[in-house]
């Protein structure tokens, strides 16, 4: 099934570089939206429902990235070879969130089934096709994500992932690369997926902050995250999971850094520093390859012409750069088998990256432990 899943990701792909939408399009019963294929017109309800009412003009913000996070930490619930660990992007996690959200490596996840139950409740698709729906929306918030593909008609989970199967970011570059590989997602898959955290904050790493940025631009999806996990950590990071970080403001996982440094992983992440397009269209091809983890690929409709076109990144926003006072000097380069990019150094002073402001619709009667994170009946 990971096979099918990878030539159905690579065929979607080509057809949406090709411009297969311009094909003959179905017209909706609501007589104002068209779709290439007629079972995506029950889309157009909740893109509606959710551009209004969830994302509203908030922008590439706390909600966008609350819709994105879950989204992952659904579909890993998977494994190539053992059946017990789940069956992937399947709406396990809301389904049966009093469950899988007491899990520790799900903390958080609590804000993502504040802000989506409602919509879910009353949208008539899948609680797995919501989840990837609404994520694959929510990129398209941010300047720089690639045009995200769509595939329609997930089937609900019947019954929980285990304990496990969500990636922590204490552990070893080996165990993280495992578990995905377990999963289906190779090394380049990983670093790819992790450019989300371009556009993410930290919520429980420290208990004592919230939204606390992974890098200095997190309204924009660009590369600038995969430089600043490379340069030397001068404030100190206390909590299980955190190490220093090179910017006030900004929180560095563990995960990230030793992905980050390690030989599997170091020149491909260092390949995309300052390679917006590169990154755009390997987290494009990832994404899509992870939202159907579990599904069978070739039973889904392609609704891609359903989401709308990202904003793009103006030429100067695309151009990584080193934040005030820091430079090539301050990099801690694990690949030597390239040479570093040529970066510019921002004026001024060193900054200090502001916290993401929380959106109140995160919360509500789901706590972090799982206690009332129980769907309401539609």
């Amino acid at each position: 099934m990971a096979l099918t899943a990878l030539f159905v990701s690579l065929a979607l792909l080509g057809n949406i570089a090709n411009g297969a939408s311009t094909t003959r399009r179905a017209t909706c019963p609501d007589g104002k939206n068209s779709a290439k294929n007629v079972e995506c017109c029950a889309l157009f309800p909740v893109l509606e429902d959710i551009q209004t009412n969830m994302f509203g003009d908030s922008g590439c913000a706390d909600a966008a990235h609350a819709a994105l996070r879950v989204a992952f930490h659904d579909s890993i619930g998977f494994s190539t070879t053992d059946a017990s660990k789940g069956t992937g992007a399947d709406g396990s996690i809301f389904i049966f969130g009093e469950t899988e959200l007491h899990y520790d490596a799900n903390l958080g996840i609590a804000d993502a089934f504040n802000l989506e139950a409602p919509f879910i409740a009353r949208n008539n698709i899948s609680v797995a096709d919501f989840i990837q729906f609404a994520a694959t929306v929510s990129l398209t918030k941010c300047p720089g994500v690639a045009q995200p593909p769509f595939l329609f008609g997930r089937v609900d989970a019947t019954a929980p992932a285990p304990e496990g199967t969500v990636p922590e970011p204490f552990q070893s570059a080996a165990d993280i690369l495992a578990r995905m590989a377990d999963a289906g997602l190779t090394p380049a898959d990983t670093v790819a997926l992790l450019a989300s955290h371009s556009i993410a904050g930290a919520d429980d790493v420290d208990p004592d902050a919230s939204g606390v940025p992974f890098d200095s631009t997190p309204a924009l999806f660009d590369t600038q995250f995969f430089l600043e996990t490379l340069l030397n950590g001068t404030i100190p990071g206390p909590n299980q999971g955190q190490v220093s970080s090179p910017i006030q403001g900004e929180l560095r996982l563990q995960s990230d850094f030793v992905l980050a440094h390690d030989d599997a992983t170091a020149c491909i992440w260092q390949g995309l520093v300052n390679n917006q397009q590169a990154m755009a269209q390997a987290f494009q091809q990832s994404f899509l390859k992870m939202g159907i983890l579990g599904q069978d690929a070739s039973k889904l409709v392609d609704c891609s012409d359903v989401i709308p076109a990202p904003p793009a990144l103006t030429p100067s926003q695309a151009q990584a750069f080193f934040p005030p006072q820091l430079n090539i000097n301050d990099v801690q380069q694990s690949c030597q088998s390239a040479t570093f990019p040529n970066l510019p150094t921002a004026p001024g002073a060193a900054v200090n990256v502001p916290s993401i402001v929380q959106d109140p619709l995160t919360q509500g009667p789901c706590q972090d432990d799982g206690t009332d994170c129980v769907l309401p009946a539609a």
